[in-house]
């Protein structure tokens, strides 16, 4: 077996584990940190939305032998907008221009023909319009709004209200640093954009559900024992998921990491790094949430109930009663008084 499959199997039994219930606060001061950072730029920078949003005007030219840089010379002068241009794999060109009518573009076409010395019947000029990008992102909220309510009706039936409640804020936390980091590197906002951020929020709920179902299982019948709090359960939970969400999350991010990475920065693939930079930031942000974010919320929210507190007192009482007598805490424990603990999608085993 290997290092990583070892250590998964000591965890899965609780052997080994860390305490990520515990230590729950400073994931908190982390988290609010890296939101109110988020929010900060795009208070302050803002987002820079794509033509799609705005209105514009996109040229795409044959193939032509003048530099990236000296073509958005020539369509900024042109134009007196900023423009972006892209080296298309044909040799052509893909300049996009915000703010251009109908009017405007027929005369900045002329231009870029004359100083990118390219017949004019080989520029295609294609005009967006504002109200389509509106009509976009109107969808997008829409879908979002519909998402987060189904999401929250079926976790209160499948689980409780109490883990519903903590995967609305996680994902809201996701979507949050997200957009944050968007602010914050400039890249465009585009449909792509959008796709890629709803596509996270599955896989943030994915992991968190995962989670949820060992808590779920192991915090059965939790009243009738007296060797784990809630909490402590909570934490066994997370740590028998562990590298299971290590792994899939560095499959996931792998694939993500190429699009971003090498396809957007060193071939200049730029129009890959709308939904790649979205898909990664995301599924990061998602793993975390799931593991720091999630789970610690509902041992919060869960730990509030009258009967939590009167088992956290027994558990910590029959404790103190066994260390006054030098007795191991685990002695006189028989294995009908600890609760299952499934995990990694497991049947739960009697520890």
């Amino acid at each position: 077996m290997s290092k990583l499959g070892d250590l998964g199997a000591k965890l899965y039994r609780g052997e080994v584990g860390y305490d990520f219930v515990g230590k729950r606060f400073l994931w908190y001061g982390v988290s609010i940190l890296i939101t109110i950072t988020a929010i900060v730029a795009l208070a302050v920078q803002g987002l820079n939305m794509g033509i799609e949003f705005k209105g514009g005007a996109v040229f795409t030219t044959s193939k032509s032998s003048i530099s990236v840089a000296k073509a958005t010379e020539v369509a900024e002068k042109a134009s007196g907008h900023d423009a972006i241009v892209q080296e298309l794999g044909t040799g052509g060109l893909r300049i996009q221009i915000s703010g251009l009518d109908t009017a405007a573009a027929t005369d900045v076409k002329k231009t870029l023909a004359a100083d990118l010395k390219v017949s004019e019947a080989d520029i295609n000029a294609d005009l967006v319009g504002p109200s389509w990008g509106e009509q976009i992102a109107n969808k997008a909220w829409t879908g979002l709004g519909v998402f987060m309510v189904l999401v929250v009706i079926y976790l209160a039936i499948a689980f409780e209200w109490r883990m519903a409640v903590a995967a609305l804020i996680a994902l809201i936390h996701d979507l949050t640093i997200t957009v944050g980091v968007y602010a914050l590197v400039g890249f465009e906002v585009t449909p792509g954009t959008v796709i890629g951020l709803l596509t996270i929020l599955g896989y943030s709920l994915y992991d968190t559900v995962v989670v949820f179902d060992g808590l779920k299982e192991g915090s059965k019948d939790i009243t009738k024992q007296t060797r784990w709090t809630y909490s402590e359960i909570a934490n066994r939970s997370i740590n028998g998921t562990l590298v299971r969400s290590i792994n899939t999350t560095v499959v996931a991010l792998l694939p993500v990491a190429a699009l971003l990475f090498i396809g957007g920065g060193f071939l200049g693939a730029g129009m890959l790094n709308d939904i790649s930079l979205s898909l990664f930031v995301g599924l990061a942000a998602g793993a975390y949430s799931s593991i720091f974010i999630a789970t610690p919320l509902v041992v919060d929210l869960k730990e509030r109930e009258p009967a939590m507190k009167a088992l956290k007192k027994r558990v910590l009482a029959k404790r103190a009663a066994a260390a006054a007598k030098g007795e191991s805490p685990d002695e006189g424990y028989e294995s009908e008084d600890e609760p299952q603990v499934v995990a990694q999608g497991r049947p739960g085993r009697r520890r």
